[in-house]
């Protein structure tokens, strides 16, 4: 069956072409600019198969054909996730993804990694934040970024929320370098502070109403400037779920 499905690549795109509902003959042979002499025998197959139905000239899913597909699609956008660098996914660690995420980061198509010059390295936010204004704003990490002060102002006085998960250890350094800043911050209603009291093994993820970044650590636990950047909704929804299984074993802060 893998390699009725996988083998050809019409086979495989008519399978995804009929994913959501039947189409005619013409239908597909325009999709897949070929000819009816060139995509009958492939369709054949995935009749023979009992993937696919033929009624008049219109082809859709069998029920079998409805599993397969459904499968297919997450293993293709997996695949596309991990193609657009294989080798950034296979040298850094991704360890703090629980499993039931890890599992879903096909939600993550479409993203690019970025390498950003060593100017921009500590003013990410021109990234994503360019020309557009959120709500909110969520963060997890080890790290306050040098302008943190200014652009946490910033985002309070134009009434950004400013949800943010710290790891115990910059939680300290919070204490001690950053105490007055954050005391000040904390009075508004639109910054909340929280720290995660288990491992934190990354350097930090943010998303906000149209951007998710993720910046791990490599698999040696060094810093790498490189992080991914991805705008789609089905990103946004995996972000969401990613701060809300750090949020479960997080404690808010209310005061220093």
């Amino acid at each position: 069956m893998l390699n009725v499905i996988f083998s050809s690549e019409k086979r495989k795109n008519v399978l995804l072409l009929l994913e959501d509902g039947p189409r005619e003959m013409n239908t597909l042979l325009n999709s897949l600019k070929t000819t009816r002499t060139g995509l009958l025998p492939q369709i054949r197959i995935l009749e023979e198969k009992k993937l696919v139905a033929k009624y008049d000239d219109t082809y859709e899913l069998t029920t079998i054909g409805k599993l397969i597909v459904d499968q297919m699609r997450v293993l293709i956008d997996t695949i596309g996730v991990l193609d657009v660098d294989i080798d950034y996914w296979g040298t850094h660690n991704f360890d703090f993804i629980p499993p039931d995420l890890l599992k879903r980061i096909n939600e993550l198509r479409h993203h690019i990694i970025i390498a950003p010059p060593i100017t921009d390295l500590y003013s990410l936010h021109k990234t994503f934040h360019k020309d557009r204004t959120t709500e909110y704003v969520y963060s997890v990490g080890n790290i306050f970024y040098p302008d943190y002060y200014p652009r946490f102002t910033e985002m309070i006085d134009n009434k950004i929320t400013i949800n943010y998960i710290v790891s115990e250890g910059l939680f300290n350094k919070i204490k001690t370098e950053y105490y007055e800043n954050v005391k000040v911050f904390l009075k508004s209603d639109y910054f909340k502070l929280y720290v995660y009291h288990q491992k934190m093994n990354f350097l930090f993820f943010t998303f906000d109403d149209y951007h998710i970044v993720i910046n791990p650590f490599t698999k040696d636990e060094k810093f790498d400037s490189k992080y991914i950047l991805c705008s789609t909704e089905d990103a946004l929804k995996w972000g969401k779920d990613l701060f809300e299984y750090y949020l479960k074993d997080s404690t808010p802060i209310t005061e220093l």
